[in-house]
């Protein structure tokens, strides 16, 4: 019988390398022989990816924080039926960068719906299917300098103002603080090989 893979989620605020890091870190257990598998939010799937075109695009007016945070939930149960509980039942791993968190720090805590709101919103949505391990992408300085430099291709949340982004790094820290077991935060200064390291020792405890 297939043991149960593992779900590996990646958060942070914008510029903090998620995607470079799950890219590394994906990397690093197919070296151990795990089989992995990428994907991202919103997206993940065909449904998701569809929603993922209607938040990210258009003007910041577009949608009221309600929505968005319906929207979001919508994608997630798909992404979770469609592509992340199939490849766990196979017994692959699944990193995904951002997963429920991203929306209890982001439509939660900065956009003042409340986190323990959105977090029932998703409740409906995906149950149980919380990841095994969600690594939070920290930068004590330099965020506001990243944001800045990755700014020009922003989608319409990327491109809010500071004070936004201020709210969601604290979130995500009050959601580490509630939750230590599973929520980590990760230093993500230094080099890329050495941030991708961290992650690996914060999951260690995960490994076959």
């Amino acid at each position: 019988m297939t043991a149960r893979g593992k779900f590996i989620s990646l958060e942070g605020g914008e510029g903090a390398g998620k995607s470079t890091q799950v890219r590394a870190l994906a990397a690093a257990l197919r070296q151990r022989g795990l089989e992995v598998v990428e994907a991202r939010e919103p997206g993940g799937s065909e449904g998701a990816e569809k929603i993922r075109e209607l938040l990210l695009a258009g003007p910041e007016e577009r949608w009221g924080a309600r929505a968005e945070a319906l929207l979001f939930a919508a994608a997630r149960a798909d992404h979770l039926d469609k592509t992340i509980s199939p490849a766990l039942e196979a017994g692959r791993w699944v990193l995904s960068d951002r997963f429920i968190d991203s929306s209890l720090a982001y439509q939660g805590g900065a956009g003042g719906l409340g986190i323990e709101a959105v977090r029932a919103i998703n409740a409906f949505g995906i149950g149980d299917g919380f990841p095994d391990r969600t690594l939070v992408l920290t930068l004590v300085e330099g965020g506001a300098r990243a944001r800045a430099r990755d700014s020009e291709g922003s989608d319409r949340i990327g491109g809010r103002p500071e004070g936004y982004h201020q709210k969601v790094d604290l979130a995500f820290r009050l959601i580490a603080a509630e939750e230590p077991e599973r929520v980590k935060l990760i230093d993500a200064s230094g080099e890329p090989h050495e941030v991708t390291t961290r992650l690996l020792d914060a999951i260690q405890d995960l490994l076959p």
